[in-house]
């Protein structure tokens, strides 16, 4: 520890407490001595002294207080010795850290010993410090710690602050008692502990609002290490496993670097709450990242973006340490017999489950071997990974062969050969990204290690986004996929050349923070890569065609309404063939699935599926044929008279209402959609009007309401604002108005977990609310009031609006980019209602914080908006719409 200034000298403690009788003025003198640390130790932090010097000495200063009134209080020849556990044992102490402490008695503290050990923790609680404390006997504490491993783990960290010495070599025989939790005991018992941790943590180190201490790669997964060490290595310090060749030097150098980095974000995020808080929320990173020094460079750069890709990489390097040194562990209590080595090729052996060099210099001699050893994991798959001997090797080759991988023919060829195994492939390039490796071979992938995207709508890491769409391409393979992707496993099959979707899969994100359109600038790595890889240029240039219109599909289906033939006719005109519509409609769906756990929905999955079947119908038609109307209506007409026969009705009588409706309703329906409409409607009476129907599991994917009223103003601000207290999520609104007057009005619904309403209770719940609300005369729509959830807060920005002429349909095109909250859609419902505009299409989509609605909109006399119309409704949604109308601050990117 470097030496602190003399200008910056601690606070002195103040005279010693009287035991005679603890003084109001004694009890605030440590109490004001105690601000005055926090404050010294705040802007010692401020002025830059580092968290690596503080930390410990901040353990070292509340060890002195500790010791200091114990003596007032207690005094040396009680019988008793203090003792710190936990981070306070390993002399760790954060600005808000816990302070765990031991009072050790020779029998359970009685008279004197007793009084002066309750005015002891009075006095700590009356000082502020809230310490945890225990009062035990040496036998005690073995029974407590014979049941539970996380007791003995903190008798590991133990260390006597005050008191009696006499129970040191107790203390000593306790924490070495080979019988209590022998190594391979204890090593199940804090591997068991560990998953339990992480799986309340979605089992990844890359969560947008990480916990530092308890999620995956946080310090927890150091001090499993520092503990592991003690219990199997007899180590007393961690870095000395470097010693006893558990960890190489290189290792115990990342490891230490990466402590450093969750020390420091640790110590600012206590001083910026001002509590006890390890998780990385949102209402801290940017502040954060400010006082850490971290700044904006431009838009796809942000100061946060910065500062939490380095926490990441961090995480990353602990929690890969943490599970190499694991498996470690097991290795080095495996029994002897499980050290048969079998022959795997020529290079490499198999011992029990893992993999190992059979030449140590092989990775050294041989960089392809590097590859080679993955490509060998995946032709194996009951092989589990590597063992430690190759894993170390692999880490010092890499360092040896850093900047020549990537321009080496035999590299090339054995990583094209790994890729052409398709979805076996997978496990491997997970292997190859965990273990440093892809970065090493890929600078550009390295690039996006760690990186975060500061929003909602991408949970994870830049790399770790790609590796889940990669896991998802690989079930394409299996027809279990079919439950989730409707077409997947079907078009999976189709795919002759899967190395091309792989590539393509972990190339389309590979730009990004870097400015500019990530599409475009992926376009060039993945074709450059390819070419090196030596590819066929026609296989080269379908790769960065993918990578460049990754979104195209996503876009399309999401943000326009592919019920529409001339869309789904330019979208296919733009694809061109079906090898490429194949390998777009999976790398989309891989995509989309693999950004947040609550993205993929049975919607998205059959508006996809549409897209991909309707843009397939074009192409194998033929592309110079525009998409024909008239027989497009007849087409579904056709298909739904079929249906509705089945179910008795006449032909006269469905003519009879079908007359009436408009001819949107046949391009934009489905036939089975078509059919129920016209079953519902002609066996209704006319007293039962409004009418409204749900299906719970809808031809599209959701659950589909339908709505059959007199077409009244405000019916659509009625039932949006309906659906939204009853907590239902629009996908998709489509509002059709019949020749006599009568609304046509369907709105796919999911619930609060994106799935379609399955409780018979619930959809008659929510279809008696819809139809009360329509009785009313007026309308009154009434909107929900809910709190805005925290993590939208911090992600509130200006509305986008625009117009747009549609002359194909006679109407006005609104998009709305804007924050996401709850009640938006019936909030711009009503504005629409206010200033007497009529919807007739909505397309709802939100990706995370953001939402993006698509409305087509026409005046009360079904024309498009002028001008003046549109500048009062923009001036209108822009004041509802703006941050401050949902009561919170206006975010912006740049740092303040």
């Amino acid at each position: 520890m470097s030496a602190i200034p003399a200008r910056t000298a601690l606070p002195r403690l103040p005279a010693a407490v009287p035991r005679s009788g603890i003084s109001p003025e004694a009890r605030l003198a440590l109490r004001q001595w105690l601000g005055d640390v926090d404050r010294w130790f705040a802007e010692a932090f401020r002025d830059g002294v580092s968290a690596d010097e503080l930390v410990p000495l901040r353990a070292e200063t509340l060890q002195r207080l500790l010791r200091h009134i114990w003596i007032a209080i207690v005094g040396e020849a009680a019988g008793a010795a203090l003792y710190a556990v936990g981070g306070f044992g390993r002399g760790e102490q954060f600005p808000r850290s816990d302070i765990d402490l031991l009072v050790l008695v020779e029998a359970p503290p009685q008279g004197s010993l007793a009084r002066s050990l309750e005015t002891l923790f009075t006095c700590l609680w009356d000082f502020g410090l809230k310490p945890g404390h225990a009062v035990r006997t040496l036998e005690q504490c073995r029974e407590l710690a014979a049941q539970d491993a996380s007791v003995y783990t903190s008798l590991l960290d133990g260390r006597r602050l005050a008191g009696s010495e006499r129970f040191d070599p107790g203390w000593a025989a306790l924490r070495e008692d080979a019988d209590l939790w022998p190594p391979a005991a204890y090593l199940a018992a804090k591997r068991a502990e560990q998953e339990q941790r992480h799986a309340r943590y979605n089992d990844t180190a890359y969560n947008l609002e990480p916990n530092l201490k308890d999620g995956p790669g946080g310090l927890r997964s150091l001090h499993v290490i520092a503990w592991l060490g003690q219990r199997l290595f007899g180590v007393a310090d961690w870095r000395e496993l470097a010693a006893q060749e558990v960890l190489s030097g290189a290792e115990i150098t990342a490891i230490d670097a990466a402590r450093s980095v969750l020390w420091r974000t640790r110590f600012a995020l206590h001083l910026l709450a001002r509590r006890l808080e390890d998780r990385l929320l949102f209402d801290y990173q940017r502040e954060l990242a400010r006082r850490l020094g971290y700044e904006d460079e431009h838009a796809d750069n942000l100061g946060v973006e910065q500062f939490m890709q380095d926490y990441f990489r961090a995480a990353m390097t602990l929690e890969r340490a943490n599970a190499a040194f694991l498996q470690r562990c097991d290795e080095a209590l495996a029994a002897p017999a499980l050290f048969a080595a079998e022959p795997v090729g020529e290079q490499f052996v198999a011992i029990g489950e893992r993999l190992d060099l059979r030449d140590p210099e092989l990775f050294l001699r041989r960089p392809a071997a590097l590859i080679e050893i993955f490509v060998a994991l995946a032709e194996n798959p009951a092989l589990k990974g590597l063992r430690a001997n190759a894993l170390a090797r692999l880490q010092s080759a890499l360092e040896l062969h850093a900047d020549s991988l990537r321009d080496d023919p035999a590299v090339q060829a054995a990583f094209l050969r790994l890729l052409r195994l398709g979805a076996a492939a997978v496990p491997a390039l997970a292997r190859m990204s965990r273990h440093g490796l892809l970065a090493q071979y890929l600078p550009a992938f390295g690039k996006v290690v760690g990186r975060m995207q500061y929003d909602l709508f991408h949970v994870y890491t830049v790399d770790e986004h790609t590796l889940r769409v990669l896991r998802n391409v690989a079930r394409f393979a299996d027809a279990a996929a079919s439950c989730e992707f409707a077409l997947g496993h079907e078009v999976y099959q189709r795919v002759a050349r899967p190395e091309l979707l792989l590539l393509a899969a972990l190339f389309h994100d590979i730009a990004k923070g870097r400015g500019g359109d990530h599409s475009e600038l992926g376009e060039i790595e993945a074709r450059a890569f390819c070419y090196r890889l030596g590819l066929p240029a026609s296989e080269a240039e379908l790769v960065a065609w993918l990578v460049r219109w990754h979104l195209l599909m996503s876009v399309t289906a999401q943000r326009q309404d592919i019920t529409d033939p001339d869309i789904v006719h330019r979208f296919a005109v733009q694809v061109g063939e079906w090898e490429r519509l194949d390998l777009l409609y999976l790398l989309t769906c891989a995509d989309i699935a693999g950004t947040s756990p609550k993205l993929w929905n049975s919607w998205k999955d059959r508006l996809l599926a549409d897209l991909y079947v309707a843009a397939r119908y074009v192409l194998r038609a033929g592309l110079e044929r525009p998409p024909q109307t008239a027989a497009q209506v007849a087409e579904c007409q056709e298909q739904a008279r079929e249906i509705l026969r089945a179910d008795g009705l006449q032909d006269a009588e469905v003519s009879a209402l079908w007359a009436d409706f408009p001819e949107q309703a046949f391009l934009r329906y489905h036939p089975e959609q078509v059919a129920w409409q016209t079953r519902l409607i002609l066996a209704a009476d006319a007293a039962e009007l409004p009418l409204v129907a749900i299906q719970s599991d809808g031809v599209r994917g959701g659950s589909e309401i339908f709505v059959y009223a007199e077409d009244r103003d405000g019916l659509f601000a009625t039932v949006a604002a309906t659906l939204d207290r009853l907590n239902l999520s629009v996908q998709e609104a489509r509002i059709l108005t019949t020749a006599s007057g009568m609304s046509l009005d369907t709105f796919l619904v999911l619930d609060a977990q994106g799935r379609a309403l399955a409780d018979a209770e619930r959809v008659e719940r929510v279809r008696r609310e819809i139809a009360r609300a329509l009785v009313q005369q007026p309308y009154r729509p009434q909107l929900a009031k809910r709190p805005l959830a925290r993590p939208l807060r911090h992600f509130q920005t200006a509305p986008r609006i625009a117009f747009r002429a549609d002359s194909a349909s006679g109407r006005t095109q609104l998009s709305l980019v804007c924050s996401d909250r709850p009640g938006l859609l019936a909030v711009v419902a009503l504005a629409l209602r206010e200033h007497r505009i009529r919807i007739h299409d909505a397309r709802i989509a939100t990706f995370g914080e953001r939402a993006e609605d698509f409305f087509q909109i026409t005046d009360q006399n079904d024309r498009p908006l002028g001008a003046d119309a549109e500048q009062a409704l923009l001036q209108a949604l822009q004041t509802r719409l703006a941050p401050d109308a949902a009561g919170i601050a206006k975010e912006h990117h740049a740092s303040t």
